[in-house]
């Protein structure tokens, strides 16, 4: 048989063509902003640590400091990245004062909002349940650390409940959380999650819905079973998507009211 016999016809080439996946087109700007994000995930930069100079990058990636730029203000956009004028810019952290407290919404009524009290109910290491594993993307079986917690008014005289917090972590991620680790922390939580345990907390995904208070809830917030709640699922995410955190809170909004801004 000849060479030529072994071919495919026209019709059956066009095919073969066709089926082939079309390249996917990113522009370089998000190339490069994929190669900063691969370096933050690989710890090249820690939270709070100044990245290198758009001149650096530009240089070191070869490519255009307007290229650089549009890379990083787009980072910045997304929280991952600080600019400070004439200081240059900094991996974001919890540590600062305007991200510190960015995913808490609860806002009173009346007066300034100020941060809430805590109280350390439980934190356990435990089997994960199904659910908190399937959204943790944890494999069956896998270990999970779960906290409880309440959030109190700031009053130094009668603090009052308004959130009621139970957490999942995952267990590879947060090994030596203990009960005492999180009592002696002063800072907020997530400060405590890239600080000690290196995991970077970057965006988060929400359900809210009303519910009614059950009895133990009641009981914790200081409320009659069957009062009205703001339940607000929480779903936290590091780089490259992974979840690091399933928070589920119960909100006691009659002082108090859930608060976002849309653009």
């Amino acid at each position: 048989m000849s060479a030529a016999s072994t071919l495919p016809d026209p019709p059956a080439a066009e095919a073969a063509v066709a089926a082939e996946p079309a390249p996917a087109f990113s522009p370089l700007y998000r190339q490069i902003k994929a190669l900063l994000v691969r370096g933050l995930q690989a710890g090249d930069w820690l939270p709070g640590q100044a990245i290198p100079s758009e001149i650096e990058l530009a240089a070191r990636y070869r490519v255009s400091q307007g290229t650089v730029r549009k890379a990083i203000d787009e980072m910045a956009m997304e929280n991952l990245l600080v600019r400070r004028q004439g200081k240059g810019t900094f991996v974001a952290s919890h540590a600062e004062q305007a991200t510190q407290y960015r995913f808490l919404r609860l806002m009173p009524d009346e007066g300034e909002a100020a941060a809430l009290q805590r109280r350390l109910l439980d934190c356990r290491r435990m089997r994960a349940p199904s659910q908190v594993a399937r959204l943790l993307d944890l494999k069956a079986g896998e270990a999970a650390v779960q906290v409880r917690r309440l959030l109190l008014t700031p009053d130094p005289v009668s603090p009052r409940p308004v959130v009621l917090d139970d957490l999942w972590l995952p267990g590879t991620l947060f090994k030596g959380l203990t009960a005492e680790r999180l009592a002696a922390w002063r800072g907020p939580l997530y400060r405590l999650f890239e600080a000690e345990f290196s995991v970077q907390t970057i965006r988060a995904e929400e359900k809210i819905r009303a519910v009614a208070a059950g009895p133990e809830e009641a009981a914790l917030l200081e409320l009659p079973p069957g009062a009205p709640l703001l339940s607000v699922e929480r779903l936290t995410f590091t780089y490259g998507d992974r979840p690091v955190e399933l928070r589920r809170g119960l909100y006691h909004t009659a002082a108090h009211h859930y608060r976002n801004e849309l653009s």
